[in-house]
């Protein structure tokens, strides 16, 4: 599945919930099934600045694609990370830093975030872009 494609699922599936409670719900249920880092991981290399709750990604290269694993300590940003993770998992380095990310707004998700989740919403995204970006010059 493309990028573009991974985008438009969730954005199908987010919108076939009309009431924001149950988008929270599934939300949440998104982080649940991300698997979670191993304490060893959850490291200060790995922790994203600029997020109220802390949350930690890790990035590695296989095969000329990138590779996502996150967690975090509260259930609504480890749910937003889930999402960002499945967007960008298994992408070229070049195609992850290009990628527009329109799932966001189309799910109305930074509309119904507070300002600080928002902020780490925003640091996660720029987390993972730099990875990316870091990832395509070590060809």
């Amino acid at each position: 599945m493309t990028l573009a494609e991974k985008q438009q699922q969730l954005i199908d599936e987010f919108s076939a919930l009309p009431e924001w409670m149950d988008r929270y719900n599934l939300l949440i249920e998104k982080g649940r099934q991300c698997p979670s880092l191993p304490d060893s991981e959850k490291s200060e290399s790995f922790l994203i600045k600029g997020c109220q709750s802390r949350v930690w990604i890790k990035a590695r290269a296989e095969n000329g694609l990138v590779f996502f694993q996150a967690d975090s300590d509260a259930v609504i940003t480890k749910g937003i990370a889930a999402l960002l993770i499945y967007v960008f998992s298994g992408e070229k380095p070049q195609d992850i830093v290009d990628a527009p990310v329109a799932f966001i707004e189309k799910i109305g998700l930074k509309e119904h975030l507070s300002p600080t989740r928002a902020n780490g919403l925003n640091a996660m995204l720029k987390q993972i872009k730099l990875y990316a970006l870091a990832l395509s010059m070590k060809k």
